[in-house]
């Protein structure tokens, strides 16, 4: 277990040499692990021809400096609160040192790599290189094999471990693909099919039920989501966005998941015939695609698509589709091979003057099966996004504490460090302190679903805003409750933050209505309602709301519905439980719009 605040991240003075022999100079593992993750396991060796595309991560010196602002400009009760900082501001104190720099461009140059065949990240602090497997092999020193997942057939072309010359150790973070695993799976526990496809029309049971803001709720909403199940549940009937506040909700795609937009007419016409007509902004991400053929519709792409932009207009809506691994088959030459998305799309954003207020995302695994050293980066350019005004919402997956699996015999929570033991399983990038994790809810009373993801992160520590909510839990729990199963109480980011309605969204899919459950339900859902008070911030000529966190934690909750039933089984466990306050299953609860409409306007 590593446990890491990004504020402490060393930074050590580069090593002064004028020319850098790395030739025949001694390589040292740079990184390691001791086997693939559970499922995966060695194919073949790696074709030598097969071009990877290796991202090189340098250290960012003034990263500390970075988060200070984010916490300065997030905190309602701090004078800075709002004063995001620029494009250009972030870049800056996200920049290598120029020693490293230099240094790593010496040693991509002694292998035949020139300035023209580098592609850099808007901070330079990201470099990606095209090589073959046979070069790969020499500058990392290791080898590469095929791996192939038992459970879904998939085969990824990738090493246990990597080394580079000693003198590089300082000037570089990591190098990817290598020892990353990670599938980033889209959190969708459940796809009703068959005979259980709905009518495309929508329920009309009569009567109502009360809802948690007190108010009546249609009662076909205990048994199917819509938009306006969705508006009457939180509380926010009665708002209207603009189109002309200057806000904009943004969505991310990955793994070649498409969002239909036949499918998307034909529910606006269903659920919110005003928005009927209206589209988005595709952005295309490292080759993402816009395939809008019926066959090619994507599930998850058409459900953030739907419920995002359909709770949101008439506000602007923005997609970034990021191209995912293509498969990799060892017996057909495959010219590209990686699966890293979120450092392609933070590369993307990060490099943009302008980006949406808000932005929702429904993808991750395990976090023991993503290298720490590629969580705390991608973590990192998350607190950026924050710290330039964007509300960066996950979530915050769908196996409850690990697997889902409450039997200790057939539980398949297993650490990865070579000792075989049962362990919780948190999700990243869910588990990352820099964004906002929404596990699931269902029911009116609602309750926390089974499948809720939620606990306690490997990687990194508690942050000073959830120190007092996670505390009071924590003493809640019966001394020696999941001993062993997760990490020390007193030092661990917690997670979710908060929660949203998360089974049964009648989704459109290849022109029929299905219905969807999930996380990933959840977090477009609450995304929207803070769309929603972005715009009337903005409208109020006031910033954006940005990193939500230190305002949920401080004043926020106050205008959520607590939930304080249900529990998140797995791991041969019953999980954690819902209770009064913060919970890891559901947070602090779902959103009450107009309680957070008011606490926000009066925020400065």
């Amino acid at each position: 277990m590593r446990l890491i605040s990004l504020l402490g991240l060393p930074f050590v003075a580069a090593l002064a040499s004028a020319a850098v022999p790395f030739k025949g100079c001694q390589h040292k593992v740079k990184e390691s692990i001791y086997g693939p993750p559970r499922g995966w396991s060695r194919h073949a060796s790696a074709p030598k021809h097969h071009m990877l595309e290796l991202k090189i991560a340098l250290p960012q010196p003034k990263f500390p400096e970075l988060e200070q602002h984010l916490w300065e400009v997030s905190d309602p009760s701090h004078s800075r609160y709002g004063a995001h900082l620029s494009k250009e501001e972030t870049n800056a104190l996200m920049a290598p040192h120029p020693e490293s720099l230099d240094i790593v461009n010496e040693w991509l140059a002694s292998y035949g790599l020139a300035e023209e065949s580098l592609l850099r990240s808007s901070a330079n602090d990201w470099v990606t290189i095209r090589v073959p497997v046979s070069l790969a092999e020499e500058m990392l020193d290791t080898t590469y094999s095929v791996y192939k997942h038992a459970e879904t057939g998939e085969s990824i072309v990738r090493t246990t471990s990597y080394s580079l010359p000693e003198i590089l150790h300082d000037h570089v973070d990591l190098i990817q693909p290598t020892t990353m695993f990670a599938r980033f799976k889209a959190f969708k526990s459940t796809l009703h099919w068959a005979n259980q496809v709905q009518p495309p029309v929508l329920s009309t049971s009569s009567g109502t039920i009360t809802g948690p803001a007190g108010n009546q709720v249609d009662a076909s909403c205990n048994s199917s989501i819509t938009i306006s199940c969705l508006k009457q549940l939180y509380n926010s009937v009665a708002y209207n966005t603009s189109a002309t506040s200057g806000n904009k909700m943004g969505l991310t795609a990955y793994l070649d998941q498409y969002a239909n937009n036949m499918d998307l007419q034909q529910f606006f016409q269903l659920e919110n015939p005003s928005a009927y007509g209206s589209n988005y902004t595709f952005v295309s991400v490292n080759g993402g695609l816009n395939n809008q053929s019926y066959t090619a519709a994507g599930v998850e792409a058409n459900l953030d698509t739907q419920f995002g932009f359909g709770l949101t207009w008439p506000t602007p809506g923005t997609f970034y589709s990021t191209a995912g691994e293509p498969p990799f088959d060892p017996d057909v030459f495959t010219p590209t091979d990686t699966n890293e998305p979120y450092s392609y799309w933070l590369d993307y954003v990060l490099s943009q003057p302008s980006l949406p207020q808000t932005i929702s995302t429904s993808y991750g695994d395990d976090e023991q099966t993503v290298p720490f050293t590629y969580a705390t980066r991608v973590c990192a350019g998350m607190a950026a996004l924050g710290a330039r005004g964007v509300s960066i919402l996950f979530s915050s997956g769908d196996s409850g504490v690990g697997d889902g699996d409450p039997n200790p015999a057939t539980q398949m929570c297993y650490s990865n460090d070579g000792l075989n033991v049962t362990k919780f399983l948190p999700a990243f990038p869910a588990s990352c302190p820099y964004v906002t994790a929404v596990g699931a809810t269902v029911n009116i009373p609602e309750t926390a679903v089974s499948f809720s993801g939620g606990g306690f992160s490997n990687y990194f520590v508690r942050p000073a805003y959830q120190e007092v909510a996670v505390s009071e839990y924590l003493t809640k729990l019966a001394p020696g409750t999941y001993e062993g199963l997760y990490a020390p109480l007193t030092s661990i980011q917690a997670y979710p933050d908060v929660s949203a309605q998360g089974v049964n969204f009648l989704v459109v899919y290849q022109g029929q209505t299905i219905p969807v459950d999930g996380t990933s339900c959840s977090s477009p859902t609450f995304a929207s309602f803070v769309s929603m008070l972005n715009d009337a911030r903005l409208t109020a000529f006031k910033s954006p709301l940005g990193f939500l966190n230190p305002f949920l934690y401080s004043a926020g909750y106050s205008a959520l519905n607590d939930i304080t039933m249900g529990h998140n089984p797995g791991c041969g466990t019953e999980g954690f439980n819902a209770t009064t306050g913060w919970d890891p299953v559901s947070g602090f609860g779902t959103p009450n719009f107009e309680k957070l409409l008011g606490l926000v306007l009066s925020l400065p």
